[in-house]
Order: C-alpha cells, then structure tokens, then sequence
C-alpha cells in the first residue's frame, strides 16, 4: 500500500526533499525507541471532499486563472485512506506521525475549459505531517468514550496527472509545498489494545506543481473529510 509514496520519496530531486527525507527517517528512529507511555497506531478509511479552488499560472504558455472544486471520490480505487503513529504521554498529549491519501479530480467542465485531456491528483493529494495530539481519557458515556483533537504540519505531496490535449503528460509524484492538518474526534474501548474512532480532519495546503511540457500550476488545496478506523494500542 505504501510503495508509491516511498517511490516518491526515492524519485523526486532537491535538498528540500533530501532534508525531510533526514527528518523522516529520524521520526522511524524515534518512534522505533522504548517509550515511558502507550504507543498507538491508527488506520482509517473515509469520505473527502475539496472546496472550491483558485488555480493559476500556465500550461504550456497558456495562461490559467480559473476557480475549480476537485472531486474527491473516496471510494473509486485507489481509494482515500490513512494512517498514523501516536505516542501518548501520562498527562494527555501526544506526538507522532500521519499519512492522508486524499484525491481530487477536475470535473469534465474544467478539463474542457482549460483543453485538457487529464486533471487530478488520483494516485494521492498526500499529506505527510508531524502532530501534535490532545486526549480526554473516558470523558463521556460512563467512561467509554475519549474524545481528542490533533494538530500538524508537513508536506504535500501528490501523484500529478496532468495531460494537454495534444501535449506533454506530466505523470509523477512531486514535492508541491508546506501543509497543515486539524482534526477532532472521539474513540471507543472494544478491548485493551483496539478501540474504534471516529473523526473529523481538516488540511490545507499551498502547492507548487511544475508541468513537464511547460508551465506552472499553483493553488491552495483544502479538504474536509469524516474518516473511521481502528486504532491498536501497545
């Protein structure tokens, strides 16, 4: 599941990549080291959507300034999914790593207006961040349920499939810019080591996408999204 995004990471070029790729491989260290609380690693599935956009520059010197809503499409494969690492200290916070497979597809409208034959992120919108976690253990419902919110930050980095009628394809995985993650959500005990979530997460991202025929394509990418996993607790 996890081998095109760890391609992206082999393939794309620059010392931004080469640095988080450090960093990346720090957080494997750190999370592979004896913690004085509770480990936790989550996976979920869910529905995504993306408001409406901005997207400007060019494609193939021809100018581009055009608001769009992607589809997000959570079900077609491949389809959304994510997942996380959590240590959890006594006291309620936590920190750890997530990985977000979003997707985003521009509607046949858009792809008519802009003279593209292909529009969309559909092998990941991936947003890769470092959280920050706040729990509530055993809050509600008699103790059964804890709810919890996340913050984080990182790196976009999605699979661009972009094709100009009669043009360049431009089909690969790139580093597009910074992103940010919110979430709120609440988890419930089936035994010691699972518990089923449920959440709300937010992302936003500021993307750079060079074409390969030409051009550049900027936007600020959002998505919203209800996402419901399992979470095993060791």
């Amino acid at each position: 599941m996890y081998a095109p995004i760890w391609e992206a990471f082999v393939n794309i070029k620059g010392s931004a990549m080469r640095k988080f790729g450090i960093l990346a491989i720090a957080g494997g260290v750190i999370l592979a080291t004896p913690a004085l609380a509770e480990v936790e690693l989550s996976f979920y599935l869910g529905s995504q959507s993306l408001p409406h956009s901005n997207f400007t520059g060019d494609i193939a010197g021809v100018p581009l300034d055009r608001t769009m809503k992607l589809e997000g499409r959570s079900f077609e494969a491949p389809p959304y999914y994510g997942a996380r690492a959590v240590y959890w200290r006594d006291s309620g916070w936590g920190y750890g790593v997530e990985l977000t497979h979003a997707k985003g597809y521009a509607s046949d409208a858009d792809r008519a207006a802009l003279n593209v034959d292909r529009f969309e992120f559909s092998d990941g919108h991936n947003i890769i961040t470092a959280n920050i976690h706040r729990r509530w253990e055993d809050q509600w419902w008699n103790g059964r349920l804890t709810p919890f919110v996340t913050a984080g930050v990182g790196v976009a980095v999605p699979h661009v499939d972009i094709l100009p009628t009669g043009g360049t394809h431009t089909f690969g995985y790139q580093l597009t810019g910074p992103a940010v993650r919110l979430g709120a959500g609440v988890s419930m005990d089936l035994t010691d080591r699972i518990a089923a979530f449920g959440e709300y997460q937010f992302t936003y991202s500021d993307n750079t996408v060079d074409l390969d025929g030409g051009g550049t394509i900027k936007a600020a990418l959002k998505t919203n999204a209800l996402n419901f996993g399992l979470s095993y607790k060791f």
